[in-house]
């Protein structure tokens, strides 16, 4: 069962209580207590999907607020990253506009998120990817700029780890292939290649299929793909060149 049908099956504890009832709350920001402890292991993994994905949902409501205006856009590109089915799109938007109300309560939701995954996991920087690309729909303002470092410290993000996925978005300086790929500029064929190949291990989609990641995720993990691959094919020519 997708997580979607999952929220679905809970839509109307959004408003009711149950294990969802903290959401009527959420307007202004706040994680949600699943209490998995308490449940029989059989339960624990679609709960841990279940709270990382309204974790995932709120920050991104919380990323449009983040400049002051939450547009019709930037929900666009939330609902194509995170591959929300035609029939589940009322019952997501129900949250995301409770959440996007405004930024308060952000902190919560990551470090839920961080909880429920583990700190700097990948799935954390297909989420944080996300949010990038959810801010770059507009331009990037400064006040998101600084959300979102505030956000992946809160994900458990070190400043250089930090660095290197805001490469991946903002405007590319001539050097940023090198950012990309993690390596000095200047570095040889062999350390690109070597360096390229460690990235397509850690991120390649199928890697995160095989290791149970949302499929409503893995789209994010194309487009960071993606723009690897772009990297290492431009140094390479430069490589090629020299």
């Amino acid at each position: 069962m997708s997580i979607w049908a999952t929220l679905a099956g809970a839509a109307a504890g959004m408003l009711l209580g149950g294990p969802l009832g903290a959401l009527a709350g959420a307007a202004a920001g706040g994680a949600v207590d699943f209490g998995v402890a308490r449940l029989d292991p059989a339960r624990v993994q679609a709960r841990r999907r279940v709270a990382f994905t309204i974790a995932a949902i709120a920050l991104a409501a919380k990323m449009a607020r983040a400049d002051g205006e939450a547009t019709a856009a930037e929900f666009a590109t939330f609902e194509r990253l995170f591959h929300v089915p035609a029939n589940e799109t009322a019952n997501t938007r129900r949250f995301y506009d409770l959440a996007k109300q405004s930024t308060a309560g952000f902190e919560a939701y990551a470090d839920q998120a961080a909880a429920v995954m583990g700190p700097g996991s990948p799935i954390l920087e297909d989420l944080l990817d996300a949010l990038w690309l959810i801010a770059a729909v507009d331009g990037f303002h400064p006040a998101e700029l600084a959300w979102l470092d505030t956000v992946a410290a809160r994900l458990g993000f070190d400043a250089a780890a930090t660095a290197r996925i805001r490469a991946r978005h903002i405007a590319p300086a001539e050097d940023d292939p090198w950012s990309i790929l993690g390596v000095a500029p200047g570095a040889d064929a062999a350390t690109l290649r070597a360096a390229y190949h460690a990235l397509v291990r850690q991120y390649h989609p199928d890697r995160h299929l095989a290791e149970g990641v949302p499929p409503e995720f893995i789209r994010v993990a194309e487009a960071r793909m993606a723009t690897i691959n772009t990297a290492y094919a431009a140094l390479t020519r430069r490589a090629g060149t020299r």
